[in-house]
């Protein structure tokens, strides 16, 4: 007579049972996994072409603190985007030439920034686009004919501005979807205040203080010396007449002991 033992039989299929499941949801999970892990490389070439524009158009904006009017004059706008294309997204073991140009061709290229069909994520250097100009309001606008007469720039702030077309990803492929056909552009912006109306020393900004009102100026260097002579007799010489018209009362001035010759 055979004795069968219902309960281990349960058992072993419920196992089964159990082993099965783990197995799709394994399955599941991997195929939703998998996309993203194909796409990870790709996000990280877009953050490092990302970070490229910012420093490229930090480099636009802070050559304008030796390129604008008030110093040497303005930079060509086709040789500053010649420069940011080859020094920021060409090969980055290239050196630094001056009138050197990135080309179209895989030895000027950034080795990282290429697609998984082994194309340039960035397809034409030339498209690269660099932008310097003014930005905020005109100092004229703000403060008239004082903004001349203080020697002010009328635009200290500059914005440099990079833009970079990038290629859509090879179609067909689930895990690039929706990076077929996005067109991403990445754009970065940077603005600096090249110009601090910064003077050379003393002289110079009493100079264009007194340039403010020259009339004033001339008026109460006349009248200081009428009125202190009655301000000495009725103060019986106790107390100093006022200085007006003189702007030294106002120097910066920095004590010898914290002085030391260069």
């Amino acid at each position: 007579m055979i004795h069968v033992n219902n309960a281990s039989s349960a058992r072993t299929s419920g196992q089964r049972a159990q082993v099965g499941q783990a197995l799709t949801e394994f399955l599941v999970v991997v195929l939703a996994i998998v996309p993203l892990f194909l796409l990870i490389p790709m996000i990280a070439k877009y953050q490092d072409i990302g970070h490229a524009t910012q420093m490229a158009s930090r480099y636009t904006a802070f050559d304008a603190t030796i390129n604008n009017p008030s110093t040497n004059g303005t930079k060509d706008p086709a040789t500053l985007a010649q420069e940011v294309r080859r020094r920021f997204f060409s090969n980055i073991e290239a050196p630094i030439k001056t009138n050197d140009t990135a080309g179209n061709f895989k030895a000027h290229q950034n080795a990282f920034w290429r697609g998984p069909n082994d194309e340039p994520l960035i397809s034409d250097i030339g498209a690269v686009t660099v932008n310097l100009a003014t930005a905020g309001v005109p100092n004229t606008r703000i403060l008239g004919p004082t903004a001349t007469s203080l020697g002010l720039p009328d635009g200290p702030l500059y914005r440099g501005a990079v833009s970079v077309p990038l290629v859509n990803l090879p179609a067909g492929i689930r895990s690039y979807e929706p990076f077929d056909r996005l067109n991403l552009r990445v754009d970065r912006q940077t603005t600096l205040l090249v110009d601090g109306w910064s003077a050379r020393d003393l002289d110079a900004v009493r100079a264009r203080v007194q340039g403010m009102a020259p009339a004033a100026t001339v008026a109460a260097a006349v009248v200081a010396p009428v009125l202190a002579l009655p301000m000495s007799i009725m103060e019986l010489g106790q107390v100093s007449p006022p200085r007006m018209g003189e702007l030294q009362l106002w120097d910066d001035v920095v004590p010898l002991d914290r002085l030391r010759p260069r």
